[in-house]
């Protein structure tokens, strides 16, 4: 992790050295209230907004820091990390900088059409929207049928396609108007 007292420093106009102090006693777990009051000689006399500003900035860059170093592990993961990449990510200043280099790189939501994707079913599923009459699609799935795509005919699938044909349908939800009752309290 990068040391961000010179950042700080410059950022917040700052000595250096009064960043590094402040730095110490707030990652020491010190309030910003007690800094401000009893630890002025490490912090040059910094007010409580200063140093609210210094805690608020200082875990913002942390976080930066971090989350770019989530992104560089997801993206090396892939194996599309290029060295433009590691140097877009370690210029990027902001949170949205580096989610606009990592959006194109971010896993998708996994769906059952990604899944049968990935299973190399997406001829099958184009020759069945193409509709043509000749197209005979039980006999085109039998050439995609294989350890990761069951026979749905198979036992398992149908006993659970019976089990489900039995079951009733759940009944529909109904709501009863509910009045508020009104009681009257005898007058004196």
């Amino acid at each position: 992790m990068p040391n961000h007292a010179e950042q700080l420093a410059q950022e917040l106009n700052l000595n250096v050295k009064n960043v590094q102090g402040a730095i110490e006693l707030i990652d020491q777990g010190n309030t910003i209230p007690f800094i401000a009051r009893y630890r002025k000689e490490a912090t040059g006399s910094m007010d409580d907004q200063v140093l609210r500003d210094l805690g608020d900035r200082l875990e913002y860059l942390r976080g930066l820091d971090k989350r770019k170093d989530e992104v560089t592990s997801s993206i090396t993961e892939q194996g599309a990390m290029t060295p433009e990449l590691t140097a877009a990510l370690s210029k990027a200043k902001t949170l949205a900088e580096v989610e606009d280099i990592y959006r194109p790189y971010k896993p998708k939501r996994k769906t059952r059409a990604s899944i049968a994707k990935a299973r190399g079913l997406q001829p099958l599923a184009t020759a069945i929207f193409r509709q043509d009459a000749a197209f005979d699609p039980e006999k085109a799935a039998a050439d995609y049928l294989n350890d990761e795509v069951p026979d749905p005919a198979a036992p398992s699938c149908a006993a659970t396609t019976a089990r489900l044909a039995v079951s009733p349908a759940p009944r529909p939800r109904t709501r009863t108007a509910s009045t508020p009752s009104t009681t009257t309290t005898p007058s004196r």
